[in-house]
């Protein structure tokens, strides 16, 4: 069993994540906590048993316990230990064999572990007699998620989404003789403390529940529904940022908007989609919308409950993917992002799709690298951009980027406008993108105008209302 203390994974003294911690030190002590990350010896990677979805063989053991006590760190936990588990097969009772499990046993205990974190798919059963040999909670990678969530989502929908997420999980582990559920936050329950009102669930009340949360849904739907077609009528592009969680998407917002938006070395910082106007160097103005990062394995359940959120990303005119280009496994990260987007709707063919790749923290990769990383980017059909969110290397090129790629629709016009019409000159070099300007003897003038696809109809219209052909 390859084993990894608290110093070399876990919070570390004097982190911010510490420091926020102590507040809550007083309320309540932190969960000491163990992860476990179990792999099959024969092909060294985490698998699952027949019931469980086929992973990734691109993540190393390694890559995946660091990404496990990092989203175990993203709750109020305090990791005392972590460990690659070796196993030869899955076992339908307990996942791993009984002799591990009895290891594990003797150290849950000399270590007073009260929860242990597993990241694989763990079904009711294996997660009842994990509890009962260790006698401690355990929670798998997808309540794991779940819990992350629930402590992140901050507008009603996001609740909701989480809340209806969780019930459906929960639906299938009744087994459990400490089933519960926490009112004050949809989607918590397992790392609840004293004083938490908790309710014993059976499948009616849990199905009652989760009716009674998709008709809210239904009508935060409809009212997002409201929201984008206002949006529609501006009309400006909509352009989604998506990439792996933790990959600088909302520092990048925050960059480009000048926005607050929390922007945290932290998983799933961001759960709700914030949406900024933004002017581009032609003048073009764009919606960016920054949305909830991704993750190999990420439950379907969920990819289910945040569709309503993702829909912004499916309906954007343009998709920037953010990837973490410093990240030792930045490809298999980037496939996880394109399995969900294609789970979603979306073409990520690089020639036909509307997905422009963001290379980001540049800043963290040596010389050598960056001259690799752009001749890689020059051989490729749909060139990324090179940035750092951090020090804002790469944002102007980066909105050229954006703006190319908008102008594939627009229209070149050549009009005449008359002298005497300032306010329509000076509302068309707002509007529109002046390639060319010449003055007339009569003191008419000639425009050469790029008019942006979204924008056309309403150009157009102001044109015919000052009398001029087009």
């Amino acid at each position: 069993m390859t084993s990894h203390s608290k110093d070399g994974y876990g919070a570390k003294r004097g982190s911010p994540r510490k420091e926020r911690a102590a507040s809550t030190e007083t309320r309540r002590p932190r969960t000491r906590a163990l992860v476990l990350v179990p792999v099959l010896k024969r092909q060294g990677r985490r698998t699952g048993d027949k019931a469980s979805k086929p992973t990734l063989d691109s993540h190393t053991p390694e890559s995946r316990l660091a990404e496990a006590v990092g989203l175990a760190n993203a709750i109020d936990l305090d990791i005392i230990d972590s460990a690659i588990v070796p196993m030869s097969a899955p076992r339908p009772a307990t996942l791993l064999g009984s002799g591990k499990v009895d290891e594990l046993s003797q150290r849950v205990r000399d270590l007073e572990i009260g929860l242990v974190i597993v990241d694989h798919v763990v079904t009711p059963v294996q997660q009842r007699n994990l509890e009962k040999a260790w006698n401690t909670k355990v929670l798998d990678r997808t309540g794991l998620i779940l819990e992350i969530f629930g402590e992140r989502a901050r507008t009603r929908e996001g609740v909701l989404q989480v809340e209806l997420a969780h019930l459906s999980y929960q639906k299938g582990r009744l087994v459990r003789a400490w089933t519960h559920l926490e009112r004050q936050r949809g989607g918590g329950g397992f790392l609840g403390g004293p004083g938490e009102a908790q309710i014993e669930l059976d499948r009616r009340m849990l199905q009652d529940r989760i009716d009674a949360i998709k008709r809210e849904l239904a009508d935060v739907v409809k009212t997002r529904d409201l929201h984008r077609k206002g949006r529609r009528k501006v009309p400006y592009p909509i352009v989604a940022v998506v990439g792996y969680t933790n990959a600088g998407k909302s520092t990048l917002f925050n960059k480009v908007t000048g926005a607050g938006v929390v922007a945290m070395d932290q998983v799933f910082a961001t759960l709700d989609p914030t949406m900024r106007e933004v002017k581009l160097p032609s003048a073009r103005r764009i919606i960016l919308s920054d949305t909830v990062g991704f993750i190999s394995d990420l439950p379907t359940m969920l990819v289910a409950a945040f569709r309503a959120t993702l829909e912004e990303v499916v309906e954007a005119d343009l998709v920037l993917h953010v990837r973490d280009i410093a990240h030792e496994e930045t490809e298999a990260q980037a496939r996880d992002v394109e399995k969900v987007l294609g789970e979603l709707g979306i073409d990520t063919l690089p020639v036909d799709s509307n997905i422009l790749e963001v290379w980001n923290k540049i800043d963290l990769v040596s010389h050598d690298r960056r001259a690799e990383l752009q001749h890689e980017a020059l051989r490729n059909a749909r060139p990324p951009v090179l940035v750092s969110a951090a020090t804002g290397e790469g944002i102007v090129p980066l909105l050229d980027a954006i703006d190319d790629r908008l102008s594939v629709a627009d229209e070149i016009l050549e009009v005449i406008v008359p002298g005497s019409n300032g306010q329509l000159l000076n509302w068309l070099h707002e509007t529109c993108d002046v390639l060319a300007r010449e003055s007339r003897k009569d003191g008419s003038v000639d425009l050469r105008l790029r008019i942006p696809s979204e924008k056309k109809l309403r150009v157009l219209g102001q044109l015919r209302k000052a009398g001029l052909k087009v």
